[in-house]
């Protein structure tokens, strides 16, 4: 049995928005079609891979307002 690695390939992205110390989810291109999701204030700490279908169904929620009770 083979084990199938998933590999950050892009650049870590975070919003623009993020709080001024600059601690935010970060995003990055992820091989296999994959987006990589991380916490910045722990860049060496676990990433979690989603496919793009995953992140689109998220981020469409997100702008419409499905998550506004869990901010600041």
């Amino acid at each position: 049995m083979s084990e199938v690695r998933n590999q950050v390939i892009g650049a870590w992205r975070k919003s623009t928005f993020s709080n001024p110390s600059g601690n935010c989810v970060e995003f990055a291109e992820a091989a296999n079609n994959l987006v990589a999701m991380r916490n910045s204030r722990f860049p060496a700490g676990g990433v979690l891979f989603y496919t793009r279908p995953e992140i689109e169904a998220f981020l469409q929620g997100a702008k419409a307002g499905e998550f506004d009770d869990l901010a600041g």
